[in-house]
């Protein structure tokens, strides 16, 4: 990952000593901008027909000389335009300034008078020109783009320079977030706040962050998700609850996954898991017309429509389906543990008949899955927080969506309500994680106590922001919609590429 050449640098500090000496502030606090790239090109016949001065800010992109004069394409947050400067229409000492001491990567201030070029190109004609901050290195464009995924990610501002796909692909992550708060809000739902700081690390299955709170002497977790907080707002009266939640689980980075993610999760009481699946089919299609102006969306070699209906099938079903053995059959651990290595999945001796089962249907089943699919009616052994399908104590009330060739989009069910039964179930957590699962949840007793006052009939709902965004962008990495990625030390991975090289030696 190469630094700017030390001469260009050492050229651009030289300029910018040119620009302090001639009296010019190189970093003014201000600019006078009166119209926006996009403005000007979408009122140009008229302010073309009235001679009107416009001025616009941006930054150059490249500057082509030509004699005594010079051509600069700008561009600022909504567009790029050409504009054309002279000696003889900025003045003898302007010009000369811009020709020596201004380079790509500059922020100008333009003032001028449109006009079309003999090629066609709408441009500006320059009277007038201030320097706003004076770049001392060059844009990625002097190295031939950017194309380096490791530069990428951990310089997304020379990303978002040099690639504008990718600043569309942020934009569009901006409108999923604006139009999901649109429709909750619409659907009569309030938006509230949890703690991201938590005694307790509960509502999901997955290894926390811990830190350590020094005033109080205690230890607390990162949130792994939002779901006990906003469940307690249920029990103490708001019937329609969501959250846009920051997330953290400290478990392995891959391309479906970052330790730190963004979901969205809603509470609807007096509702079930069917009420929330119809709800998804009002949602997920809303989002991506917004957001593409279509129902279909090319992701990894596949078509994904996300017109509804979505298809419905149980866990069990859908193992079957996909060539996988009918877990009801296989009553005990052992049993369950030789089908499953029979299936090619691996299993671990802290691995309980939950955990089994899940990677027995994360390998067989969701690779699979192209168009959105309801996967329904999960076993209790997955499912802590959910509630028993009446008359059937093996499984619970719980959908996952699953789409887009094994992206597991959301999670929901219908909540347990019932206090004895969920101490139950967080007490057989406890003994898993007595058996080294580090991901089983804990005990939480004053939960248990929210439940005993009385949690009305409830559904709930987890989204992953940044899968939807990746699925609706078409981008295969989550790192390709998440800003700022969690990446690995740049010594270590610098280490790691080193070895892989030389090990295809």
């Amino acid at each position: 990952m190469a630094d700017a050449p030390i001469e260009e640098s050492a050229v651009r500090l030289e300029k910018l000593r040119n620009i302090i000496a001639e009296g010019i502030d190189p970093y003014p606090s201000k600019s006078s901008r009166t119209h926006t790239i996009a403005q000007t090109l979408v009122d140009f016949e008229k302010l073309k027909a009235s001679g009107e001065t416009v001025t616009i800010v941006g930054r150059v992109l490249a500057v082509r000389m030509h004699g005594g004069a010079s051509f600069a394409d700008i561009e600022d947050g909504s567009a790029k335009i050409q504009v054309h400067l002279r000696a003889d229409g900025l003045g003898t000492s302007a010009y000369e300034l811009f020709e020596k001491d201004v380079d790509h990567g500059d922020f100008l201030q333009i003032s001028g008078t449109v006009f079309v070029t003999r090629r066609g190109e709408r441009s500006i004609e320059a009277s007038e020109i201030r320097i706003l901050t004076k770049a001392l290195r060059p844009l990625p464009a002097k190295w031939h783009g950017l194309a380096d995924t490791e530069i990428r990610y951990r310089k997304r501002y020379l990303d978002l320079v040099a690639n504008p796909e990718v600043r569309l692909n942020f934009r569009k992550r901006s409108l999923i977030v604006q139009t999901i708060r649109e429709f909750f809000t619409e659907e009569g739902f309030i938006e509230v706040e949890t703690p991201i700081l938590q005694p307790i690390a509960g509502g999901a299955t997955a290894r926390p962050f811990v830190t350590h709170h020094n005033a109080l002497d205690i230890d607390l977790y990162l949130r792994i998700a939002p779901e006990l907080y906003l469940k307690r707002l249920v029990v103490g009266g708001y019937e329609r609850v969501f959250e846009v939640s920051r997330c953290f689980r400290n478990e392995g980075i891959d391309h479906l996954h970052n330790p730190e993610f963004t979901q969205v999760e809603f509470y609807q009481a007096y509702a079930d898991y069917n009420d929330l699946m119809r709800l998804t089919e009002r949602l997920l299609p809303l989002i991506a017309e917004r957001v593409n102006g279509k129902l279909e969306v090319e992701y990894d070699g596949e078509t994904v429509d996300f017109k509804p209906p979505y298809p419905r099938i149980t866990f069990r079903d859908a193992i079957i389906k996909y060539g996988g053995p009918d877990i009801d059959a296989l009553a005990d651990r052992e049993s369950l543990a030789k089908a499953a290595a029979e299936h090619g999945v691996s299993v671990e001796t802290s691995d309980g008949r939950g955990d089994i089962m899940d990677n027995i249907y994360k390998k067989l089943v969701r690779p699979n899955i192209v168009n959105p699919t309801f996967i329904i009616d999960h076993p209790i052994e997955l499912s802590p927080l959910a509630k028993k399908i009446w008359g059937n104590d093996r499984y619970v009330e719980r959908f996952q969506l699953v789409l887009a060739k094994g992206n597991e989009l959301c999670n929901a069910f219908s909540e347990l309500n019932d206090p004895i039964d969920q101490k139950e179930r967080f007490l057989e957590q406890e003994k898993l994680r007595e058996g080294g699962n580090v991901e089983a949840q804990r005990m939480d007793e004053d939960y248990i106590e929210a439940l005993e006052i009385g949690l009305p009939p409830t559904a709930g709902f987890g989204m992953g922001i940044d899968r939807l965004t990746a699925i609706l962008t078409g981008s295969h990495s989550l790192k390709e919609v998440i800003l700022f990625p969690t990446m690995r030390p740049l010594e270590e991975h610098e280490s790691a590429t080193a070895r892989e090289r030389d090990s295809t030696k």
